[in-house]
């Protein structure tokens, strides 16, 4: 396997543990609160937001350090 595989299935796992975590913490607080799953839906759209908006600045570094490599590249074969 390559690395960005491992890469794109380890961010697949985190997004999902982190999601059910969060989803058992408002299911608790519900029940202790005897609410209606307004904790509950908070919550996970707390932490799927929350993982798209990181997933978004990990790409974008990643995306930006990719670049600099390349025009590192192109700099240092200046005939080809």
């Amino acid at each position: 396997m390559t690395s960005s595989s491992n890469e794109g299935s380890g961010h697949g796992v985190e997004l999902a543990l982190l999601v059910l975590v969060y989803l058992l913490i408002g299911i608790g607080l519900d029940a202790w609160l005897n609410t209606q799953p307004i904790f509950t839906i908070a919550l996970v759209l707390l932490a799927v937001i929350g993982q798209f908006v990181k997933t978004y600045y990990v790409y974008s570094a990643r995306m930006k350090q990719l670049e600099e490599e390349r025009a590192e590249s192109t700099r240092a074969r200046p005939g080809q």
